[in-house]
C-alpha cells in the first residue's frame, strides 16, 4: 500500500501562480498513473488533471486546460501540479490520487478509479 501525501498548497491573489507536489511515501510513483483532483465547498469532488505511467500524456478538465500543467519527474519520486492564471473558481481542496496499473498510457479520470488518495491541500484564492 502506498501513502500519498500532498504539498504545496497555499494562499494566492487572483492571477498568481502555485505549485502543488504529490510524493509516494516510501517508493516511486513509477507504476502508477497519478491525478489531481479538487473538492470547493458545497461541490462534488472534480477532475483536474493526470498524467499516465509513463509520463508521455496528459490530460486536463477544460477549466483549467491553458493555465495548469501536471508533470512528473525523471525519477518518477514526484507528481507536480503547476497552477498558474489562478481565478476564484480555483479555490478548494486539492487532492493527489494514485492508480497502480499495467498499463503505461491508459489515463483515467473517475475518481472511482483510483486507489490511493493524500489527505488534501488547501488552495485559496483571494481577489
Amino acid at each position: 500500500q502506498v501513502q500519498v501525501v500532498e504539498s504545496g498548497g497555499g494562499l494566492v491573489q487572483a492571477g498568481g501562480s502555485l505549485r502543488l507536489s504529490c510524493a509516494a511515501s516510501g517508493r516511486t510513483f513509477s507504476t502508477y498513473a497519478v491525478a489531481w483532483f479538487r473538492q470547493a465547498p458545497g461541490k462534488e469532488r472534480e477532475f483536474v488533471a493526470g498524467i499516465t505511467r509513463n509520463g508521455a500524456s496528459t490530460y486536463y478538465a477544460d477549466s483549467v486546460k491553458g493555465r495548469f500543467t501536471i508533470s512528473r519527474d525523471n525519477g518518477k519520486i514526484t507528481v507536480d501540479l503547476q497552477m498558474n492564471s489562478l481565478s476564484l473558481e480555483d479555490t478548494a481542496v486539492y487532492y493527489c490520487a494514485a492508480k497502480s496499473t499495467p498499463f503505461t498510457r491508459r489515463y483515467f479520470r473517475g475518481a472511482d478509479e483510483y486507489d490511493y488518495w493524500g489527505q488534501g491541500t488547501q488552495v485559496t484564492v483571494s481577489s
